[in-house]
């Protein structure tokens, strides 16, 4: 049985993951966000750096919750993007000396299919026909994933601008909240109303691209309302109106590719977002394929410990790319 180590370090998280035939044998995950939070957002070379000084500890702790050595690896893969280069640069560079010094194959993944395999991992093979709606901190895309080990991904649509989850920490800003700001509007939008105030939807008109997103205006709308509003800010239900809002453009989007590319035969939602806007959208999604007798599949970050996420990613990265074509590297090996 093939053992695959996988490295995640897109962003802020240094996260690695052992798997065989699709079991999590072990896990490590290193943070680096509270190092983020007086700049109110990832800094890249800090993360890079922070993820230099990581990366090492990770893979011990990893192999030793597995209880194996590097002598039972038999491939290594590492995210190669999209992400923050420099803070890809370490998890690729990391992934490149652990295969030639062990004389395995290495295999450069990509980062958004990862989020879909870790769907994998909970519910089993993806449905032929299936679209998967990813929503990460710097990432909102709607992807055809095919087989995530042999097909390429497809994207539908990416965001033009800010991503969802980069909106939200910068009206979290606005609003006065901590980052990350996803968890503090999420916190304060439970006591607002979402329907107080009517944010755009943006990029959901008739001649708009029907799968593209951008968040940028939507933001510039919420700071619009904080600026005119006169007295006391009210806080929850700007956050309620503003979280609402992406979470029906998320929603409407999916929904729109769904029907036009697999007619809602199976709604498939990989998503990775720390807030309510993913239980949201995701019981939308689920209404709209109930009303077609279809079903729908959700990952999120929301439901597993903080602890687990990126590196259940890196491990689902690393089985899902073992049967692609490797980077070829010489086959020796100095380590047991």
């Amino acid at each position: 049985m093939p053992i695959v180590l996988g490295i995640e370090t897109s962003c802020d998280e240094t996260g690695v993951g052992i798997v065989a035939d699709g079991v999590l044998l072990g896990d490590a995950l290193a943070t680096s966000m509270d190092e983020h939070a007086r700049f109110g957002g990832v800094v890249p070379e800090i993360a890079a750096r922070a993820h230099l000084h990581a990366i090492t500890p990770m893979v011990r702790h990893a192999l030793d919750k597995a209880g194996i050595g590097f002598g039972d690896i038999d491939a290594i893969a590492a995210t190669a993007g999209p992400g923050l280069a420099t803070a890809v640069q370490v998890g690729l560079a990391a992934g490149k000396a652990y295969a030639l010094t062990l004389g395995v194959p290495l295999y450069g993944v990509h980062h958004l299919a990862g989020h879909a395999a870790v769907d994998i991992l909970d519910h089993g093979p993806l449905p032929e026909r299936s679209i998967a709606l990813i929503v990460s901190g710097s990432h909102t895309s709607l992807l055809l994933p095919g087989d995530l080990a042999r097909d390429p991904v497809i994207h539908l649509g990416d965001t033009a601008d800010d991503a969802a989850g980069e909106a939200f920490d910068k009206v979290a800003r606005l609003l006065g909240l901590p980052y990350p700001g996803g968890p503090a509007i999420d916190r304060v939008a439970r006591e607002g109303d979402s329907t107080a105030i009517a944010f755009p939807r943006p990029m959901t008109g008739p001649h708009d691209p029907p799968y593209r997103f951008s968040f940028s205006g939507l933001k510039t709308a919420v700071a619009r309302h904080v600026e005119r509003h006169p007295g006391p800010l009210p806080i929850a239900d700007i956050a309620a109106s503003f979280q609402e809002a992406v979470a029906d453009t998320l929603t409407r989007k999916a929904v729109t590719a769904c029907r036009f590319f697999v007619a809602m035969s199976s709604l498939t939602r990989c998503q990775a977002a720390g807030w309510s806007t993913a239980r949201v959208s995701r019981c939308r999604c689920r209404a709209a394929a109930a009303d077609r007798s279809r079903r729908t599949r959700s990952h999120s970050r929301c439901s597993a410990s903080r602890r687990s996420r990126p590196a259940r990613r890196s491990a689902a990265v690393a089985w899902t790319s073992f049967t692609n074509r490797p980077v070829r590297l010489p086959r020796r090996s100095n380590v047991k």
